[in-house]
């Protein structure tokens, strides 16, 4: 994922490496294995509404029937093969709607010009197109051609779920023939920030290359996130996946025509301190931006942003994400030794 959503909120991480990533995106590497059909299973057909199903999660400390789980979620998992002149690459996606939408992430088919997805009893890969995408918010909402009487999905509510809980994985990973990949593992964090992605939930369930755009499924058989990222660099056991709330919400807006949501936008890069202490030092500024137009340069040490304290890069990229374009906030900076506060009223990002 970095370098390609890494200053999509006008706050890029100007300190970290393209070629060498911190954290990556699960999408196969192109020219990945063939992909196969997932088995047929009965499921229902009718769409159940976000956060509204009826099936009540185990009782706590029950063991986790992941067969059960994957018996129910399989179904409405979908193998995704992004195409374009340059070759090919594979994710996975989750049936939202019988009548064929599929939500995913965007950098699984982005710069595609041919998408194909193999649904569970298929015996053929059916073609889907990009109904929508929002790059920023690394959400896409496909739709399969002329389907109908899909299963889809349960999708649970992200804002319910707590660390600790238990939570199993499901994907297409590494583009391996056959069923999809499953692991286990539990909510390890919650609002953690990835680059520009704001409010992820962290687990430690494995997520592999393939996996993106697949669900993060809670012990009752509900989707609570979309595996998005893998923290890379000798981590271990760190994947990332966006709340569902949020996916639906960007998906909404996607397949009633709205576009992408607008992006706040400061109009600074920054990187993290020498000395690691607190703070996103400012490396460059937009000409004609919000922050120069407040008066912030380069140099400046931005600490404060919005009545919040500003831990480094990271923080700082979460915390223009979570305002809107025309909100007006307080940025505390440190310039030569002294502490000010300027007001800045945030913009929108550019498209390009």
């Amino acid at each position: 994922m970095a370098g390609s959503l890494g200053a999509a909120i006008g706050v890029s991480l100007a300190s970290k490496d393209p070629d060498s990533p911190a954290v990556t995106n699960a999408t196969a590497p192109s020219g990945g294995a063939t992909t196969t059909p997932i088995p047929p299973a009965t499921t229902p057909t009718t769409d159940p509404a976000a956060g509204s199903g009826s099936t009540a999660a185990p009782p706590a400390g029950a063991a986790l029937d992941v067969k059960a789980i994957l018996a129910k979620v399989e179904p409405s998992v979908v193998d995704i093969v992004a195409s374009n002149r340059r070759g090919s690459g594979e994710g996975t996606g989750v049936i939202i709607s019988s009548d064929g939408y599929v939500l995913t992430n965007a950098h699984v088919v982005d710069g595609a010009n041919r998408v194909s997805v193999a649904v569970a009893g298929g015996s053929r890969a059916l073609s889907a197109t990009v109904f929508g995408a929002d790059d920023v918010h690394d959400v896409a909402l496909l739709k399969i051609e002329g389907a109908s009487g899909l299963p889809a999905a349960e999708l649970g509510r992200s804002a319910d779920v707590g660390v600790g809980e238990d939570v199993v994985a499901i994907g297409n990973a590494l583009g391996l023939r056959g069923d999809p990949t499953v692991t286990r593992g539990i909510v390890s964090a919650l609002n953690r920030t990835v680059e520009n992605l704001t409010g992820m939930i962290q687990t430690d369930a494995a997520i592999n290359p393939g996996n993106s755009g697949g669900p993060l499924v809670n012990s009752a058989g509900q989707i609570i996130g979309i595996n998005t990222a893998v923290a890379a660099q000798g981590a271990q056991n760190i994947g990332f996946a966006i709340p569902i709330d949020k996916a639906k919400s960007l998906a909404d807006r996607l397949k009633t025509g709205q576009g992408p949501a607008p992006t706040a936008f400061l109009g600074v890069s920054t990187t993290e301190t020498e000395d690691g202490s607190a703070g996103a030092l400012v490396v460059s500024v937009v000409s004609g931006g919000p922050a120069q137009r407040a008066g912030i340069s380069v140099g400046d040490l931005i600490v404060s942003f919005d009545g919040k304290p500003v831990g480094g890069a990271d923080t700082l990229s979460g915390l223009v994400q979570g305002r809107q374009p025309g909100d007006t906030v307080q940025v505390v900076i440190e310039r030569d030794g002294s502490s000010r506060t300027v007001s800045v009223t945030l913009g929108t990002k550019p498209t390009n």
